[in-house]
Formats: C-alpha cells, structure tokens, sequence
C-alpha cells in the first residue's frame, strides 16, 4: 500500500503548509481552514501531514488515546498500564456521517449477543490528541456542525443517550477544506478555526511543470521518490519537536501584545479569539524560526492566516479578506 505523498514534496502554496506546521506546534492554535479551487493540493497537503506528524505516546488500546493510565476511562475495559508510541492520529470525517458515528453509541452487538449495555466509541474518541479532518466542510449538515461547535468548545464528548452516560476528552485540531463556489461555512464554524489560507492552482508555467514531475515520479517510480522525500520529511519532523521546546522558552514583549491588540482593533475582529490566535501563531511561528523572541515581523507573517476570516463583511470593498488584511498591517505595524 502505497504511502501519503510526502509533505516536504507539495510544490508551493508555503501559506498551507506554514499553518499546518505551526498547528503541528502548538495545537492550541485551534485549527486551520483550506479553501480553494479544486485539484489544488487541499486534502494532499492534509494526508501528507498526517505522515509527517511526530508520534504520540498513548496507553496500548485505549480508545480515547490517553497519555497516561490514570486517563483511561473505565468503560474502555483496560487494564493494561504500558504506554507505546503511535501515529499522532487524523480522521476523517465524512460527509453525511450520523450523529452515532460522531459521537460513540450504545454497542448493538454486544447488547444483543452478550446482553451487556456498552459504549462503541465515535470518531471524536478516535481523534483525541490527534486531528480531525473534514474536506468540503461547507457541506457539512447543520445538526454536526452543532455538535462540533459544542465539543470544540468544550474539549469533552458527552454522549447522554440509550441508557448511556458517557463523558470522555476529545481535544482536536480541526482541518477543513472546501471550495468556496460549494457554498459558504456558517459564522460560528468558521470563528472556530483558528487559521485560514486560501489556495489557488499556480500561474507560474515552471511551477506548473514541477507540480505534474513530482506526481509523475510519485506514481511512477515510487520507491526512489519516497526516499529522497521521506528524508525532507524528517527533518520537517525533527523541527516542528525543536520548535515545540523553543516555544516553551519563547519570551514575549509588551510591544508584541500592544501591536496584535491594535492590529485586530483596526481590523473590527469580533471578540478577542483574534487577538489570542494571532499571538498564539506568531509565537509558534517564532519558535519554527529559532528565535528566542516574539517580534513585529513574526506578527506581519502570519496577520493574514489568523484574521481573514474574521473580518466583518464591508460591501463597499471588493478586495479580498487577505488584502484587506495586508493593507491594515500596513497602516498600524507600518
């Protein structure tokens, strides 16, 4: 079976792949949202990610991926205390996917066969500590979209149905894709993702031509191309854990506070999720560039992914979100 295209290998779109590595980072980030025209690397650039993730040390066989013993719940049945590494966990979350299938239910064939009421755990137990991916989630049904906002939210999955009372951790990033001439995301979704890019095919002919060699030799001579690739993977991997202990030492100065608060006040970003999401982004970003301080072009670089999608519409504007948000970095941050 045939390995994800490799990440390091994607031509282009870096704006994608920056959002994706500094979620890889810090995962509090909350998310990145992919929109763009068909055939433009989204759901690749996902699936090429889940490769590249760092593994996660989870108990053997817990359902909800707990780090320690002591967080297994005691519905999953385990008694085993030894830990293992694992693939740092991404699910899919399809498209017309039930509620039952979202958030675990009562185990039908054990309550018929052994007459025991027992919890069948959902794809929100499967991707605790992991990322849940959702491609055309514009088309996503209004009632699971709720649910995701509730548990989103919340960080917990509390299934309160069939006799069951379940309540266990689902702590996510969140991955979306989506064309946008498919219909758009619902506000409340949309605040939940904390980075959005958008994505566009390349115009650059020489671009173009890389995009369809890489793919030929993926398909073609598949073993030699995972070789060179897998390595760039590597050493992506071995960054984003360098960074994640750069962040932990990462200082961060009045000024840097001062230029994100004035920079999503002249934006008209509801709330203060921008603000906490731009700083969130600038210091991870800051921390994949090995700098040992948050400065005012860590918060220019990554301005467009956190706020785009939180600006309120302005019909006397045509120019793109991303644009807007380039002009009014401009205007504060000079």
């Amino acid at each position: 079976m045939k390995q994800p295209f490799p990440f390091s290998a994607i031509v282009g779109q870096a704006e994608m792949k920056r959002a994706m590595i500094l979620t890889a980072i810090d995962p509090s980030i909350g998310g990145v949202l992919v929109f763009g025209d068909r055939g433009t690397g989204k759901s690749t650039a996902v699936r090429a990610l889940a490769a590249l993730l760092p593994p996660i040390t989870a108990v053997k066989g817990c359902p909800i991926n707990s780090e320690t013993p002591a967080g297994v719940p005691e519905w999953a049945g385990i008694t085993t205390k030894q830990t293992h590494e694992t693939p740092t966990p991404v699910v899919d979350l399809p498209l017309g996917v039930t509620e039952d299938r979202v958030t675990g239910a009562l185990d039908i064939e054990r309550a018929l066969t052994r007459g025991e009421k027992a919890f069948q755990p959902g794809l929100l137990a499967r991707a605790n500590r992991g990322y849940l991916y959702i491609d055309e989630v514009n088309l996503l049904e209004d009632h699971i979209v709720d649910l995701l906002l509730d548990v989103a939210q919340s960080g917990e999955n509390v299934v309160e149905r069939e006799g069951l009372s379940i309540r266990h951790p689902a702590r996510f990033v969140l991955v979306g894709s989506g064309n946008p001439e498919e219909g758009e995301l619902r506000p409340q979704l949309l605040d939940r993702f904390g980075l959005s890019v958008e994505v566009a095919s390349p115009k650059d002919i020489e671009e173009r031509i890389e995009v369809i060699r890489r793919r030929d030799a993926y398909e073609t001579e598949y073993t030699t191309f995972m070789l060179r690739w897998q390595a760039e993977d590597a050493t992506i991997r071995d960054q984003i854990l360098r960074s994640r202990q750069t962040l932990k030492k990462l200082g961060t100065t009045d000024d840097s506070l001062r230029d994100v608060a004035k920079l999503c006040l002249a934006l008209g970003s509801d709330g203060l999720r921008g603000e906490l999401t731009l700083l969130k982004a600038a210091r991870a970003y800051a921390a994949w560039r090995d700098d040992t301080a948050l400065t005012r072009g860590h918060v220019r670089d990554v301005a467009a992914m956190a706020l785009r999608h939180r600006l309120r519409r302005d019909p006397l504007d045509e120019a793109g979100s991303g644009a807007r948000v380039g002009r009014i970095v401009e205007e504060v941050l000079g």
